[in-house]
């Protein structure tokens, strides 16, 4: 084995340790725990805390064909229809459930709902359910409850559908569509439950499935063939797959005005000739359900009318309080292109069917709230771009600059709350795997720096005179990670000249400017990186934090198309590894969103390499405080193999933690935040710490 290379398995508190990077003779370090059958109120219990869970396996096994709509409120009400139909049923249906051994329902990497025995019969129930529904109707035979359109949850006037995602989504999905159900439901329960393929040739069976060899190859084949750069079991946790995460729009709204009208006549005839009784004298005219033109109508008009946009002074930014999006002036050659504005600004208020539509996580995407700002218009690549602003969201339209059939696209993303580091440039065109960019007004110079060559001086990048940059490579429409480009700005906030817009000077010596590095993660806002410890998180800038960075980059795929805000990379110990292996980093980097909620959080164990080699994945979480400003403290673990062939419990906290011990297959405790101790191969264990005033601090998960 080369001198520079170890093995590691990633490692969890409690809970199985997901797998979440393949390192070579490495074995998960796995929790004990033993559970028993369950009775009604552990089901109910399992189906409350695991609803979104239950609710999003639903949704993938269901049959597409049922579309968007019918598909979210089925998938509700199979979970609320699992629960057994009172106490004496649950215990006559016990011997439904499968005794919990050592590994069955936990899989690869299960957290504690998949030990969880009444977790494990509420999921049977749901995917039983959601095989039958997509089971074809027979004539003569008598049709299953699932089959049937559900009665509750129902809604009316609306039509509910999850988060567009991206394209990498949308194939995923397209791929899904022509799987059977079965396979699909293999896929899911591979990719969210973490199950083995023995554990999902059970389950299946015990739903109901029949051919489960096949449906466990076409699940295989459709999740070894990635997306793009995308790994499709990635994909599953996208918005794009989550029922409990909506949009709604209405329905067909001419059809519905005169289905209106033809049952408001048959009422007013009844009424007159049973009952003689009087109309309603408001409300019941062809446009009672419309506000005077004093109010809601005239506030549209003035929304949608191009010569009332907004626009921003170019010196405003000089002089404001704020150095945000509020102050971005107006620029690009068609920004006096009324008709352009005027399309973009009809299509963001009532977007035809044509109209391809995505938002971040969270962000509304109805229409303008009064006149918004107008940031940039003009062509760029083979389309027409507009820019808005209205003081929450930032929203590109763009349209084929040639014209003809080629569908428009609006895309919305929530920026409230930006500074000057988070404003300073926006996405403004992607094509051929290459992105351009729009850079704030205090961008004195910007280049090119590839994260995963830290040695490698940055490359200028040119801007015209409204800031747009010329193409560079896209990150996040890459294929592989051979290379990791990001956008080096040079801000000037604290200089009120004028702007630069050449790329000659972009990283000379200034003392007044602050040097930013950017990354494109797939929406309108890049990613802001830094580094250091979540109380002062500073720009990527010093060797060692770009040394770190070089092998954290092909770990920031799993934070795309989140609405995420800024990306920090905290080292947050250094660990002399035993038998003089050399010494390892431990990082924990964290995700911080624009919506507040939402944040994701990777611990990484990075072995010594000569090597930019990713390091390994010790555990991760989402919507935890771990790593950030309320709660920076962090414990993680990992069971590695020395060069000797060795194996060992690797630990590492944050600061004063500590001690810090490990219990279960394997057991030692150690004064400080750092541990190390032997192990055999496929050791289970559970991990902890202390805080200094002895509370106690589970790993991460």
């Amino acid at each position: 084995m080369p001198p520079d290379r170890a093995d590691t398995a990633p490692t969890a508190p409690s809970a199985a340790v997901p797998a979440d990077t393949p390192v070579s003779d490495a074995a998960p370090l796995a929790a004990l725990g033993a559970l028993r059958a369950p009775g009604v109120e552990q089901a109910e219990a399992a189906l409350v805390e695991h609803y979104t869970r239950l609710v999003r396996l639903a949704y993938l096994v269901l049959p597409p064909s049922l579309g968007r709509n019918r598909r979210v409120l089925t998938a509700h009400a199979l979970v609320q229809r699992s629960l057994p139909r009172g106490r004496t049923a649950a215990v006559a249906e016990r011997s439904a459930i499968p005794a919990q051994s050592r590994t069955e329902g936990g899989g690869r990497g299960t957290t504690g709902a998949g030990r969880n025995p009444g977790y494990a019969y509420v999921r049977e129930r749901v995917l039983r359910q959601a095989l039958d529904a997509g089971r074809p109707l027979r004539r003569l035979a008598r049709p299953r409850r699932a089959q049937l359109p559900p009665l509750l949850p129902h809604v009316w006037g609306l039509r509910l559908f999850p988060r567009s995602g991206g394209a990498d989504e949308l194939a995923l999905d397209q791929r899904l569509s022509g799987l059977s159900g079965p396979a699909r439901a293999a896929f899911a329960l591979r990719g969210l439950e973490l199950l083995t393929d023995e554990e999902v040739r059970r389950l299946l069976h015990a739903a109901g499935a029949e051919d489960t060899e096949t449906a466990l190859t076409e699940a295989a084949e459709a999740a070894e063939r990635r997306i793009g750069t995308a790994d499709p079991v990635e994909l599953l946790r996208s918005p794009e797959f989550d029922p409990c995460s909506l949009q709604a729009r209405p329905t067909d709204l001419m059809r519905r005005r005169q289905y209106g009208r033809a049952a408001l006549a048959a009422t007013a005839a009844l009424l007159v000739c049973g009952t003689l009784l009087g109309l309603p004298g408001d409300g019941w005219g062809p446009d009672g359900d419309a506000d005077p033109a004093y109010g809601r109508g005239a506030a549209v008009a003035s929304a949608l009318d191009p010569a009332r946009v907004r626009r921003i002074a170019p010196a405003a930014w000089q002089t404001s309080a704020r150095t945000d999006f509020s102050v971005w002036p107006a620029r690009g050659p068609l920004a006096e292109d009324r008709a352009l504005l005027g399309r973009a600004l009809t299509a963001w208020a009532a977007p035809g069917a044509s109209v391809q539509i995505s938002a971040t996580p969270a962000t509304p995407s109805g229409p303008p709230m009064g006149s918004p700002q107008l940031l940039y218009a003009g062509k760029v690549d083979a389309a027409r771009v507009v820019l808005f602003h209205d003081g929450l969201r930032v929203v590109r339209y763009a349209e084929p600059a040639a014209g003809g059939e080629g569908a428009a696209a609006l895309d919305f993303v929530r920026v409230d709350g930006a500074d000057a580091a988070a404003a300073g440039a926006l996405v403004v065109g992607r094509s051929d795997g290459e992105v351009r960019y729009l850079t704030a007004p205090w961008v004195r110079g910007t280049s090119v720096r590839d994260l995963l060559d830290p040695a490698e001086p940055a490359r200028p990048l040119r801007r015209d005179a409204d800031g747009v940059t010329d193409p560079l490579a896209s990150p996040a429409m890459a294929r592989d990670c051979r290379s990791w480009d990001t956008l080096s700005v040079r801000d000037g906030t604290a200089d009120t000249g004028a702007p630069d817009t050449g790329a000659t000077d972009a990283h000379a010596p200034d003392p007044g400017a602050t040097d930013r590095l950017l990354t494109d993660l797939g929406e309108l806002t890049p990613a802001r990186l830094t580094s250091g410890p979540p109380s002062a998180p500073g720009d990527v800038s010093a060797p060692a934090d770009r040394a770190a960075w070089a092998r954290t980059a092909c770990l920031l795929p799993a934070m795309r198309s989140h609405g995420v805000r800024s990306v920090n990379s905290w080292p947050y110990a250094r660990q002399p590894l035993p038998e003089s292996n050399g010494t390892a980093t431990w990082l924990c980097t964290r995700a911080e969103t624009w919506r507040g909620p939402g944040s994701r959080v990777l611990a990484q164990f990075q072995a010594p390499s000569r090597t930019t080699a990713p390091g390994a994945v010790a555990a991760r979480a989402e919507d935890s405080p771990a790593c950030g400003v309320r709660e920076s403290q962090v414990l993680a673990g990992v069971l590695w193999k020395s060069r000797g062939g060795t194996w060992y419990v690797l630990a590492a906290g944050s600061g004063k933690l500590g001690p810090v011990e490990v219990s279960g297959g394997v057991r030692g405790k150690a004064p400080g935040n750092l541990l190390a101790v032997r192990a055999a191969e496929g050791a289970q264990a559970e991990l902890y710490g202390r805080s200094p005033d002895g509370t106690r601090v589970d790993a991460l998960r």
